[in-house]
C-alpha cells in the first residue's frame, strides 16, 4: 500500500487555504475593508468558504477506511488504546495552539476592540477544550473554526466502534467485511437522511457523518472487482439524499468522494498531481488550520490600529495575514505537531 498520495495532499492543503480565506472575508476591520473594494469575492468566500470543511470530512473517512480497513474486514485489535493514540495526535498541536490563540487574543486587545477576539479564558474553559467537549459543553471557543478537531474525535470514535462491532459480530473475515460496510453505510445514509437536516446537531460527529461515510465508502468501493456496482451506487445514495434536501455541502462532500474514489481506481491518487508545493500545503495543512485565526487576529488589530483602511491596505494586510498564516502553520508543522520526541513509544500519530 502506497503512502505517498498526492492527491490527497493537494486536498487538504488547498481546502485550509480556502478555510483561511474565509475567515480573513469573516471578521475583523480587514473583512470590512475587503468588502467594500471586492464585495463578490468576499462575499464568495464569506457565503461558500466554510463548505470546504467537507473535504477534510471526506478525506479524514477514506483515510480511517484505509488505515482501519483496508480490505473491508477491520483490523481493530484495541481499539481503546487506538482512540487514545487518536486523541493524543490531536490533542498536544490542539492545546499548543490554543495556548497561542490565548497570546494572540490578549495582544490583539492591546490594538483594537472588535467582537471577534475571543474573552479571556477560565479554567473550566480550557479543561472543556483539552477534553475536546467545549462545543458539546457550549462553552465559548478560544478559537474560530476549532470544532472540528472535536467533531474528527467523535467521528474517529464512531467509526471505530462501528468496525469493532463487525469484528466481533462476524465470524469470517467475509463476514466481517460485509457487516462493516452495512454498518457504516447504513448510518451513513440515516445521518444524510436525517441527522444532517437538524442543524442543533452540529456539534455532534453524527451530523457530519454522512460525508465520512462517504469518504470510507468511496475507499471500499475504489476497488476493480467491485466499482462499477459500488461507486455508482454510493452517486445514487448521494444524489437521492441531494433530491430529498439540497445542501451545497452534500453536494461537495459527493464530489470530492467519486474523485478520490475514481482516483484510487485509475491509480491517480498515488501520482497527481506532482507538486512540492501542494504537498507541503497538505502536509501542514493541520497546523495552518490550527493557527491561521490567531495570526490573522493579531494582523486585523496591528491593521486597524497603525492604518486608517484606506484605499487599498486592506488588500495588503489580507494578504499578509494570509502568507502569515502559511509560514506560522509551517514552523507550528515543524516544531509543535511532527515533533517526534513529544510522543511516548509506541504512541507516535498513524498516519490516518
Amino acid at each position: 500500500m502506497s503512502s505517498r498520495m498526492p492527491l490527497i495532499d493537494a486536498l487538504k492543503g488547498l481546502a485550509a487555504q480556502v478555510i483561511v480565506l474565509h475567515h480573513l472575508a469573516s471578521y475583523g476591520p480587514i473583512a470590512e475593508t475587503m468588502n467594500i473594494l471586492m464585495p463578490s469575492l468576499t462575499n464568495w468566500f464569506f457565503d461558500y468558504g466554510r463548505m470546504a470543511v467537507q473535504v477534510f470530512l471526506v478525506v479524514a473517512g477514506f483515510l480511517v477506511a484505509r488505515g482501519l480497513a483496508p480490505n473491508g474486514a477491520p483490523v481493530v485489535f484495541h481499539p481503546g488504546l487506538l482512540i487514545w493514540r487518536r486523541y493524543v495526535r490531536l490533542i498536544r498541536p490542539f492545546l499548543a495552539a490554543m495556548v497561542l490563540a490565548i497570546a494572540c487574543a490578549a495582544l490583539a486587545r492591546l490594538f483594537m476592540d472588535d467582537e471577534a477576539i475571543p474573552d479571556a479564558p477560565g479554567l473550566w474553559q480550557f479543561v472543556a477544550h483539552g477534553l475536546l467537549l467545549q462545543g458539546i459543553f457550549d462553552v465559548p471557543s478560544l478559537s474560530v473554526g476549532i470544532w472540528y478537531v472535536a467533531v474528527d474525535f467523535q467521528l474517529y470514535a464512531l467509526i471505530l466502534a462501528l468496525l469493532w462491532l463487525a469484528q466481533r459480530l462476524g465470524e469470517t473475515e467475509s463476514a466481517q467485511r460485509s457487516l462493516s460496510v452495512a454498518l457504516v453505510a447504513g448510518l451513513g445514509v440515516i445521518a444524510l437522511f436525517y441527522f444532517n437536516l437538524n442543524a442543533a446537531l452540529d456539534n455532534w460527529g453524527i451530523y457530519f457523518f454522512g460525508s465520512y461515510a462517504l469518504g470510507a465508502l468511496s475507499y471500499w468501493a475504489s476497488v476493480k472487482s467491485r466499482s462499477h456496482l459500488w461507486l455508482p451506487l454510493i452517486l445514487v445514495v448521494g444524489g437521492a439524499a441531494l433530491l430529498v434536501d439540497y445542501r451545497l455541502r452534500i453536494a461537495l462532500a459527493l464530489a470530492t468522494a467519486m474523485l478520490l474514489g475514481i482516483s484510487r481506481l485509475t491509480g491517480l491518487l498515488e501520482r497527481w498531481p506532482d507538486s512540492k508545493w501542494l504537498g507541503y500545503l497538505g502536509r501542514t495543512s493541520y497546523s495552518v488550520f490550527l493557527v491561521h485565526f490567531p495570526v490573522c487576529l493579531v494582523v486585523n488589530s496591528l491593521f486597524e490600529y497603525f492604518t486608517r483602511r484606506g484605499g487599498y491596505t486592506g488588500i495588503t494586510a489580507a494578504l499578509l495575514a494570509w502568507m502569515a498564516s502559511v509560514i506560522a502553520g509551517g514552523i507550528f508543522y515543524r516544531y509543535v505537531e511532527n515533533r517526534r520526541q513529544w510522543w511516548p513509544a509506541g504512541s507516535a500519530p498513524a498516519k490516518i
